[in-house]
């Protein structure tokens, strides 16, 4: 029951609502790739079409042209340790009040069992936590004849739920006339405003997990919409308020966003996430200097990283690595053995650039090291006489329970290996990994709030299980950001560095 998708809303009456919702999603592909659907409004009925697979397998210009209508939510899934079939998909859909209502989220909720009792649903049927807020919401929702339109129904039902909620959320909702968008009081999963047409005379508003899903359809960037706020999109325009009490909100955007799940022209806390993967690959290069002969990274979200480490470091940068663009991302596979069969068939190497040279292969994480100790074999086999590993992330050591697919920290290759080790384990000359102090250097946002609980075990909401460790065998003794310095700082390096 644990989920991180790319979700995507729009108010535009006369534009065409599916097939804006369309692009949106498409742009939003990176963040899944198991399902994908979408609810459409015409004012009076709401139709919701969903199936597993990529957005442009399920949808396509037949089914678009038979989706009419002047709002709609967008979403595309991956599972994480939840089952990966079509009862899953989402958007989810409630038929209560005057057409219903559907719901799209991005994130994971910790105290989804408390919920799914609350909700009186039985456990043993396998619904996810989407499933258990819409089942909560629409048990809100005030009945017909209570005196309010429905947009005030949906908003008093989420302003009742939503403050139970623990972990990480952030949704789009629709109902026959309203578009709804919100976040957690940590803010751990993005959402950002936009607009269509002039700002003196708007013809339609956006929700979208990452801005370049805005780009695409010609929206303009508004803002990120601020933890625990709730967006309420009509024809009257964009309406906000804050669900949570004051003293709730602590915004602790996923570091990872910038590591490797956002697309690197999207914008987060202001900066374009590309710039700020290439200033980790500077930080990293004064941090674990080497001689060598080229700088590689690893496709996509290595590459940024090495430009930066090449540029600073004055050594040449060139492709070691052709990536086939036909191929998804392996990391977010449902299971391990997908993951690791899919390396050789997404990644293949360039024989006369890495034969006899001495490689700095720069990538943006490890975590189980399937993926890595591939590539390390390829490049081995091509001739490569060096493999010097630098990672533009920190240690990958704790569990997330906020929705990235590290359920047990048993599958996580720093949790249980010390540098040597994984050095060893990949058959690499060296290896270093960036401090966490110099990740947020990278990202360069003063003031700005982040969850890093992957890294350094620190969970800003609290999570229902004892965690397997050395230094804390349950969850409020936990390694501190100073602990992790301390070890990254500790290169495994065997001669030659």
């Amino acid at each position: 029951m644990k989920e991180a998708c790319g979700v995507f809303g729009v108010y535009a009456p006369g534009r065409g609502v599916a097939h804006l919702t369309f692009d949106g999603i498409y742009a939003l592909q990176h963040r899944g790739q198991e399902s994908a659907g979408m609810a459409v409004s015409d004012g009076q009925t709401i139709t919701v079409v969903k199936d597993m697979g990529l957005v442009s397998a399920v949808f396509d210009e037949r089914t678009l042209s038979g989706l009419p209508g002047s709002l709609a939510i967008g979403h595309t899934r991956y599972s994480t340790h939840g089952s990966s079939d079509w009862a899953n998909a989402q958007p989810v859909y409630r038929s209560v009040g005057r057409a219903g209502f559907a719901l799209g989220h991005n994130g994971n909720l910790t105290n989804t069992p408390a919920l799914t009792e609350r909700a009186g649903m039985l456990t043993s049927i396998g619904a996810s936590d989407s499933d258990v807020v819409a089942e909560l919401l629409s048990q809100a929702v005030p009945a017909d004849n209570e005196p309010a339109s429905a947009g005030d129904h949906l908003r008093q039902a989420l302003r009742t739920v939503l403050p139970g909620l623990e972990g990480a959320f952030s949704f789009v909702l629709l109902d026959a006339t309203h578009v709804y968008g919100v976040r957690d009081p940590h803010g751990f999963r993005p959402l950002c405003l936009g607009r269509l047409g002039p700002v003196d005379h708007p013809e339609g508003w956006v929700l979208a997990s990452e801005s370049p899903a805005l780009d695409v359809i010609g929206a303009a960037f508004v803002r990120e919409l601020e933890p625990g706020e709730l967006v309420v999109i009509d024809e009257t325009g964009v309406h906000s308020e804050q669900l949570f009490a004051p003293e709730a909100i602590d915004a602790k955007l996923c570091i990872f966003e910038f590591v490797y799940f956002a697309r690197p022209d999207t914008r987060l806390y202001g900066r374009e996430v590309h710039g700020t993967r290439r200033h980790m690959g500077e930080l990293l290069a004064e941090q674990a200097p080497v001689h060598a002969d080229l700088v590689m990274g690893v496709p996509d979200s290595g590459v940024p990283a090495a430009e930066g480490y090449a540029r600073r470091s004055g050594i040449p940068y060139g492709q070691g690595l052709i990536k086939n663009r036909y191929i998804g991302r392996t990391f977010i596979e449902p299971d391990q053995l997908t993951r690791a069969n899919g390396v050789r068939r997404k990644l293949n190497p360039l024989r006369d650039n890495v034969a006899g040279k001495r490689l700095i292969v720069v990538d943006d994480s490890i975590v189980r090291g399937t993926t890595t100790r591939a590539i390390v074999g390829m490049l081995r086999d091509a001739g490569a006489a060096e493999v010097h590993l630098r990672i533009s992330s920190p240690p990958f050591r704790w569990p997330c329970f906020y929705g990235i697919d590290t359920p047990n920290r048993d599958d996580l290759l720093a949790a249980n290996l010390s540098l040597e080790a994984i050095a060893e384990f990949l058959d690499v000359d060296s290896i270093a990994y960036i401090s966490l102090k110099n990740l947020k250097r990278a990202i360069d946002a003063p003031g700005a709030g982040f969850c890093d609980a992957c890294l350094t075990g620190d969970y800003p909401v609290a999570v229902p299980v004892a965690l397997r460790s050395p230094k804390a065998a349950t969850v409020g003794a936990v390694a501190t950001p100073a602990d992790v310095d301390e070890a990254v700082g500790l290169q495994a390096a065997l001669p030659g560095v």
